[in-house]
Formats: structure tokens, C-alpha cells, sequence
């Protein structure tokens, strides 16, 4: 008896996945929604998630050091891309749990890489941007197996690459060692803008919801962290005007970029946090968006934090969790792609 019901209860999960699914199909294809950030379509109950997370499965083949996951759908498949020390780029597919493709174009370390919804709107081609040591940025189609361009300008590493929101995501931010932003397009493969200012490397960049910001003083330097910052990430619809941030400090701090005052500080990570991000989750009798984030530390954990409070975190995740809340957020919340 316990069995049917423990049979039935993972079958209605996922059934609620697979309509969460169709749903987003519906509005990517048939309401021509593809440019839709649809983040927050599913709010998860947080209570849920902590007491049914598990790890399904890991993705084996880098010879070293992963420092960055991206998650996307292609043709409703989907894939997770990783950039690695070993200098590769590798792609697996998620629904037959393997490792399809890799491109070893880089000379140097894989810092970042991320899908490029871009080249799929306007090509409908399925093409991964990739930064690295070696100073480059590197487009792959790995449907094709082909190298498409390569943007080159940075003096350093390019350690983060973020594309812009806006304009179909055309656009791309890079930060470098060189103490530069530099900003691209994809279309031309021309480096519109170089942002000057830092005195030491760029190693996050992230953009602002809002297409202008011309109600916030762009001239504070918001000082907390010890020791370097590694992300930082803006906030979402009501949570705009707050921005996250992680450091070798061990600490996540989250700050108003109205007052370049910062509001939480969160302890815990007994390690350097490499990653943090919002999350759809909701927490039970909470009213309006959600206040859950989560970040991901060389301490081997994954740590959930209420940033209405500095009480400790709300849920610990043990394991490898260096750079796997990417990972965790894009499974969650299957319509964010």
C-alpha cells in the first residue's frame, strides 16, 4: 500500500512538470513569447523542495576543475554546457544523462560560458559563448561542431560574460583581468564600449533589469566585503533595486543601490563563495515574490538564506556544490529557459 502511494505521488510530480512544461511551450511558440522572462511564472514552495532535494545524477569527463555550468532547451531538449581548467568546453544531454560534445578551441582555463538564445531566435542555431585565460571570447556551434567567431580585445583573462536582456540578447558584457568591461555585439563581432574605473580584474558583471537606471546615482562604491568579490547579481521586479554579492571573505551580502548601503550580511560558508543567485522559491505564508537565495561555496555546500532576516540559513545542501546552483535554479524552474 505504501508503495502505490509513494508511486502515485511521484507520478503527479511529474505530471505538474510536464504541464509546467507544455505551458511554457505554449507561450514560447504559439504567443511568440520567446523574449519573455518568464522566471517567475512557478513559484515553488520552499518547504517542498528541502524535503524531497536529492541528487539525480552527475556528469562525468573534465579532467579537472569546473568553474561554470549553463542550462538551456534547444528543440525541447535539454543540455547543460561546463567550461573547465582542463581548457574544454563539454556538452551533455540531460535527458539521456551523457556527454555528448566537447570543443578544446581555447588555449587557456574555461572561465565562463553561457547559451546564446541570440544565434537560436535569428539562426536557429544552438551555439555556446565561452571566455577564457587565453583572452578571448569563443562562439561554438556544437549542433554543427563548428567555431563561428571569436572576439578578441581584452589584454587578460576574460573571467565572466554576460549577455544583455535587451534587444534579443544581442549584446554582451564582458569582464577581464585587464580592470575593463568591454561591451560587444554579436551581430558585427564589434566591441562597442570599454567601461573603465576598477582598479584590479573585473570577475562578475551582471545587468540591470531596468533599461535605465537615471533615478540612481551611478557614482557609489559599495564597500563591506575583505577580500574579493566573485558575483554579484541585481534582483528582480520589486527586488530591483538590490543587488547580491559573494566573496572570498566567505560571506554573502546584500545591498540598496539607492544608498550604496548594504542591508544583510549572511555567515556561515566556512570557505570562499564562488556563487549566488535569487530563486523562485516562496516560503510558506510569505506574501509576494520570493525572499529565498541560495549560494554555493568551496566548503562543499550549498546554503539558503530569507534576506528579510540575518538569522542563520534556512537549508544546507552537502556535496560538491562549487558551481552547481546554476544548475539547481535552471532544474527547479523549467520555464526560466
Amino acid at each position: 500500500m505504501l508503495q502505490i502511494k509513494f508511486g502515485l505521488t511521484i507520478l503527479i510530480k511529474l505530471l505538474l512538470i510536464i504541464l509546467v512544461h507544455l505551458f511554457y511551450i505554449f507561450l514560447k511558440y504559439k504567443l511568440k513569447y520567446s523574449s519573455v522572462d518568464l522566471t517567475y511564472v512557478s513559484v515553488f514552495m520552499f518547504d517542498t523542495f528541502c524535503s524531497s532535494s536529492k541528487l539525480i545524477n552527475t556528469f562525468t569527463g573534465h579532467t579537472s576543475c569546473v568553474n561554470i555550468i549553463d542550462y538551456a532547451t534547444f528543440d525541447d531538449c535539454q543540455f547543460i554546457c561546463s567550461g573547465s581548467h582542463d581548457v574544454t568546453v563539454s556538452i551533455c544531454d540531460v535527458d539521456n544523462n551523457e556527454r555528448i560534445k566537447f570543443s578544446d578551441e581555447h588555449l587557456r582555463s574555461v572561465h565562463c560560458v553561457k547559451f546564446s538564445s541570440y544565434h537560436y531566435q535569428n539562426y536557429y542555431q544552438n551555439v555556446i559563448c565561452s571566455s577564457s585565460s587565453d583572452k578571448t571570447i569563443c562562439f561554438w556551434d556544437f549542433k554543427n561542431d563548428e567555431q563561428l567567431q571569436i572576439f578578441r580585445g581584452h589584454t587578460k583573462c576574460v573571467y565572466e560574460i554576460e549577455f544583455s536582456p535587451f534587444n534579443g540578447d544581442r549584446y554582451l558584457y564582458s569582464g577581464s583581468g585587464d580592470k575593463t568591461i568591454r561591451l560587444w555585439d554579436v551581430e558585427t563581432s564589434k566591441s562597442l564600449h570599454i567601461f573603465n574605473g576598477h582598479e584590479d580584474d573585473v570577475w562578475c558583471v551582471d545587468i540591470s533589469p531596468l533599461q535605465s537606471n537615471s533615478n540612481n546615482s551611478n557614482d557609489k562604491n559599495n564597500i563591506g566585503h575583505t577580500d574579493y568579490v566573485k558575483n554579484v547579481k541585481y534582483g528582480s521586479n520589486e527586488l530591483f533595486n538590490l543587488i547580491l554579492s559573494d566573496s572570498n571573505d566567505t560571506s554573502v551580502r546584500l545591498w540598496d543601490i539607492r544608498s550604496g548601503q548594504q542591508n544583510q550580511v549572511f555567515n556561515g560558508h566556512l570557505d570562499i563563495v564562488t556563487s549566488v543567485d535569487y530563486t523562485p522559491f516562496k516560503i510558506k505564508n510569505n506574501i509576494g515574490n520570493s525572499n529565498v537565495i541560495c549560494s554555493g561555496s568551496w566548503d562543499n555546500t550549498i546554503r539558503f538564506w530569507d534576506i528579510r532576516s540575518n538569522r542563520n540559513e534556512l537549508y544546507v545542501i552537502e556535496g560538491n556544490a562549487n558551481e552547481c546552483i546554476e544548475m539547481i535554479l535552471h532544474m527547479i524552474g523549467i520555464c526560466v529557459m
